[in-house]
């Protein structure tokens, strides 16, 4: 059991970090497109969740470029603050919330739209500013889609495999992850070792749905 606890506790980190990420981000942008008009909406649509359909090395080497020692974003951390991302548990958690941000974005666009706008319009004619509105009417009325979402990135999250390959690596302790430690496990031939991390897996994704699925019956994927 010790062999899956130190790919569990990591990849339990990575994918809550990613899902707390994807609370502001996927909200935020869910709220907004479902809300505001605006030319080039649907394609701005199309490009947030490109993410759900495109595969997740060529996520992994977009990170790479972007975040690598010699990317925009790398070199200049790495000059500045001295930050190196490349192969750390930090590059893991990023290319999780972005491989599960479409789960919760287009979730919390979804419940968003079943809110009722009069209640909203009603709450702006009390006196109630646009971010009051959004915090204490229209967010409380879609919280259980947009948990419902949540909960279908974290379980994405702790699944992810390619991306946090390309720019985490597999580094025991460190970047090894679940699904990265199956293949290492499955590689070496290491059949007790897969099949009881394959059983960990299994239970905490399985686990996740089942709670998704009650947060919202009948309803467990997102709309498109």
């Amino acid at each position: 059991m010790h062999d899956a606890w130190i790919p569990l506790l990591l990849t339990l980190k990575v994918a809550g970090l990613a899902t707390a990420l994807n609370l502001f981000l996927g909200v935020g942008a869910g709220y907004a497109l479902a809300r505001w008009r605006f030319p080039g909406r649907e394609l701005l649509d199309a490009m947030l969740t490109l993410p759900m359909v495109m595969p997740p090395t060529v996520l992994g080497y977009y990170l790479l470029v972007l975040i690598g020692s010699q990317g925009p974003i790398g070199a200049w951390l790495l000059q500045h603050f001295g930050i190196r991302l490349i192969f750390s548990w930090q590059a893991a958690v990023i290319a999780a919330a972005i491989v599960s941000f479409p789960l919760v974005f287009k979730a919390a666009r979804a419940a968003f739209e079943t809110v009722d706008p009069q209640l909203e319009d009603a709450a702006r004619m009390a006196g109630i500013s646009e971010w009051a509105v959004a915090l204490r009417v229209s967010l409380p009325l879609a919280w259980r889609g947009i948990l419902a979402g949540l909960l279908l990135a974290f379980a994405r999250a702790m699944g992810e495999f390619g991306a946090t390959l390309m720019v985490a690596g597999s580094i025991p302790g460190k970047t090894q992850t679940l699904s990265i430690a199956v293949y290492e496990a499955v590689q070496a031939g290491q059949d007790g070792t897969a099949n009881l991390l394959v059983l960990v897996t299994s239970v905490a994704c399985l686990a996740v749905l089942l709670l998704a699925g009650r947060l919202v019956p009948g309803r467990v994927l997102p709309r498109g």
